[in-house]
């Protein structure tokens, strides 16, 4: 089994694939300060929870945003799991040549979760031109919201970074000393009776209209269609309020992972 990991600003991913089939989606929140034992006893005991051994895996690919963590995570699969990971890093194939300016500064998750998006949702089109050549946006909902155009040769044609809603959350608590902080939910109706409707409201709708501008304008700016895929902690709650979103789809990074890894190791026939 193949044991892909995805270490993002807040939580950290974790898959396990049989073939092509994930078997399980665990995740923890990221530590920036873990050390090699931490995160070995981390990882065993979350696979721990649905049935998994250190000694059923016998590959593992890493994506990380947070440097300080892939050394340790390297020594803690190598030293306990006998495991030898691949890193998705700057210069690392992928298939899909990238055009942002400089290459190396997109996130390699943006770059995997483009990755699986395009294999599931693009389309090269079809003779007559039937059905178009399609490309697809990823809106990745993280500890920022990143918007990520892929072209359907594919490329990677570049994108948008925006605050995440739960930073624009921390941010709005912090700096008005007199509003509560609230959990992210849909108010019964848009304008607020009270000040906690007021606040879910300014969050979640004002959310979805960044969303919806923002993909109207990406869409003005380009000579081909696109799928749109959401995915990330609240692309459900921002999906069910808009019609922009063609695909919720939360095991996109994890299956970025798994066809990049196929690229370099296929499995042995």
């Amino acid at each position: 089994m193949l044991l892909a990991i995805d270490v993002g600003n807040s939580n950290t991913s974790i898959g396990v694939f049989a073939g092509a089939e994930l078997r399980c989606e665990l995740r923890l929140a990221t530590q920036r300060n873990w050390t090699r034992d931490e995160l070995a006893v981390a990882v065993e005991r979350v696979l721990a929870l649905v049935g998994i051994r250190f000694a059923d895996l016998r590959d593992a690919v890493i994506a990380s945003v947070v440097p300080p963590v892939v050394g340790p995570l390297l020594r803690a699969l190598s030293h306990y799991a006998g495991l030898g990971a691949l890193v998705v890093e700057p210069g690392l194939p992928t298939g899909m040549p990238i055009l942002y300016d400089p290459p190396h500064e997109v996130g390699a998750d943006r770059i995997v979760a483009a990755v699986a998006a395009h294999r599931r949702y693009g389309a090269r089109g079809t003779a007559g031109a039937s059905e178009p050549a399609r490309g697809v946006l990823v809106v990745d909902f993280g500890t920022a919201t990143t918007f990520d155009v892929v072209t359907p040769a594919p490329e990677y044609l570049g994108g948008v970074i925006a605050p995440g809603i739960g930073i624009s959350a921390d941010a709005l608590f912090a700096r008005a000393a007199k509003l509560p902080r609230v959990d992210i939910a849909r108010p019964a109706r848009v304008i607020g009776t009270n000040t906690i409707m007021a606040v879910q409201s300014g969050l979640l709708y004002g959310y979805v209209g960044l969303v919806e501008g923002m993909i109207r304008r990406i869409r003005d700016e380009l000579d081909h269609p696109v799928t749109v895929v959401a995915t990330g902690g609240f692309a459900p709650d921002v999906a069910r309020e808009t019609d922009v979103i063609d695909v919720v789809d939360d095991a996109l990074v994890l299956e970025g992972l798994r066809l990049i890894h196929a690229l370099h190791r296929p499995p042995a026939v």
